[in-house]
C-alpha cells in the first residue's frame, strides 16, 4: 500500500507542475498585452479631433506622442488647404515633413491618426509611411472624419506598408471644417468617444 500511496503522491504532483506551468503561459497569450515603452503614437490633427483621440489611446496604452508637422505648414483659410490637398494628390507630391523620428527602429507598434481629407490618406501622413522602413512593425490606424468615414486610406496604409501587421481601424465623427465646426471632441463628447476608443482597444485585444 505504501508503494501505491507514494506513486499516487507523485502523479497528483507531477500534473500539478504542469498545470501550474499551462496556466503561468495564459496572461500573454490570452490579454494581447505589449510593451508600453515600445509605442509611439503618430497623428496628424489640424482641428485637434485627432489630437484629442490620440491622447485618449495615450490614457489607455501609454508610449510616446508625435504630432505630424510640416516644413511649410498648410494655410489656415479652408478653401486654400483644400485646393493645395487636390494639387498635391493629384500630382502623388508628397510633403517634406518638419517631424523626425530618429529612433524608429526602437518602436514595435505604432498608432498613426489622421483626418479623412479628399477621402483619403492625408499627404502628411502619407510622407511619414513613405519617410519610414516600418517592415515587421504593428501599424494601429485611427481616424476622425466629418461624417463620411475612411474613405481610401487604409487601402493606402496598406499599400504604403506591405510589409506590417495592420490591425483593424478605429474611426469617428470629429468635426466640420467647411461648416465652422472645428473642435468637436470635447466635454460629454470626448467622454463618449473615450468609451468607444477603450471597446476597441480591447477588440483588437491591446489593453
Amino acid at each position: 500500500m505504501k508503494h501505491i500511496s507514494s506513486f499516487t503522491l507523485f502523479v497528483v504532483a507531477f500534473l500539478g507542475l504542469i498545470s501550474c506551468s499551462s496556466n503561468a503561459q495564459e496572461p500573454d497569450a490570452a490579454t494581447g498585452e505589449i510593451d508600453k515603452e515600445h509605442i509611439v503614437i503618430v497623428y496628424l490633427s489640424r482641428t485637434g479631433n485627432t489630437e484629442a483621440v490620440a491622447d485618449i489611446i495615450h490614457q489607455e496604452v501609454g508610449g510616446e506622442m508625435v504630432e505630424l508637422k510640416l516644413e511649410t505648414p498648410y494655410p489656415e483659410d479652408y478653401d486654400a488647404i483644400v485646393a493645395q490637398v487636390d494639387r498635391e494628390n493629384e500630382r502623388g507630391y508628397l510633403p517634406p515633413l518638419e517631424t523626425e523620428i530618429t529612433n524608429i527602429e526602437e518602436y514595435d507598434t505604432l498608432f498613426i491618426g489622421f483626418p479623412t481629407w479628399d477621402m483619403q490618406l492625408p499627404p502628411p501622413m502619407k510622407s511619414f509611411l513613405s519617410e519610414y522602413d516600418l517592415s515587421g512593425k504593428t501599424l494601429i490606424p485611427f481616424n476622425t472624419n466629418g461624417g463620411y468615414g475612411l474613405g481610401s486610406s487604409i487601402q493606402q496604409v496598406e499599400e504604403l506598408c506591405p510589409e506590417c501587421n495592420i490591425l483593424d481601424a478605429f474611426s469617428i465623427k470629429g468635426g466640420l471644417e467647411r461648416d465652422g465646426i472645428y473642435l468637436a471632441i470635447k466635454g460629454e463628447r470626448r467622454d463618449q468617444v473615450h468609451a468607444e476608443v477603450t471597446d476597441w482597444l480591447q477588440s483588437i485585444e491591446i489593453q
